[in-house]
């Protein structure tokens, strides 16, 4: 296997994240559940508890919101391993981006760019929703857990409240309950 020879760690952090870079449609999140089976289920770097509290920390800090790369490269192999992560995952989708915006001007009347627009959005949609389901499942210790993470998520899809205030009554009843 590659990670157990010398540098593999490194080697595999190049070969997931870029291989994830291209697969990111709509944003970092939509690769959170790859992500969290490539670094929690195959390669054992870090156990599920830690994925989410780097997830957490990763958003909690001002910044982009795949900080969680650079920490996940950190905890893998230091200071080389979180540059090397980062830039994995920054350089392809860049690149990709930069030939297809160049691109994707020549084509405004042709059909199909309309139904690869239209399309893309859904697909999003259920990337996201599966990294959502995943940091729930990851978290989520009790059925207690389950319940407020269900019934915050119900008070910020169903009322107008800030979701602040939400996270906040959700974080008392978690301590309260001990979920």
């Amino acid at each position: 296997m590659l990670s157990d020879l010398p540098g593999g760690d490194l080697l595999m952090l190049v070969l997931y994240f870029a291989k994830l870079s291209l697969l990111a449609v709509g944003g970092g999140n939509s690769i959170l559940p790859e992500m969290y089976r490539l670094t929690v289920e195959v390669e054992h770097w870090l156990t599920p508890e830690e994925f989410a509290d780097l997830f957490a920390i990763a958003q909690a800090t001002p910044g982009p919101n795949m900080l969680i790369v650079t920490l996940i490269g950190w905890h893998v192999a230091g200071l080389v391993g979180a540059l090397t992560a980062t830039l994995a995952l920054c350089i392809p989708s860049c690149t990709l981006t930069y030939l297809v915006f160049r691109a994707w001007g020549r084509f405004a009347d042709r059909p199909w760019r309309a139904a690869v627009q239209l399309g893309l959005a859904p697909l999003t949609v259920g990337l996201v929703a599966a990294g959502a389901l995943m940091l729930v499942l990851a978290t989520a210790r009790s059925n207690a857990g389950m319940a407020i993470i269900a019934a915050t998520a119900a008070g910020a899809y169903f009322t107008r409240l800030n979701p602040v205030w939400l996270l906040l009554c959700a974080a008392a009843a978690g301590y309260l309950l001990g979920a």
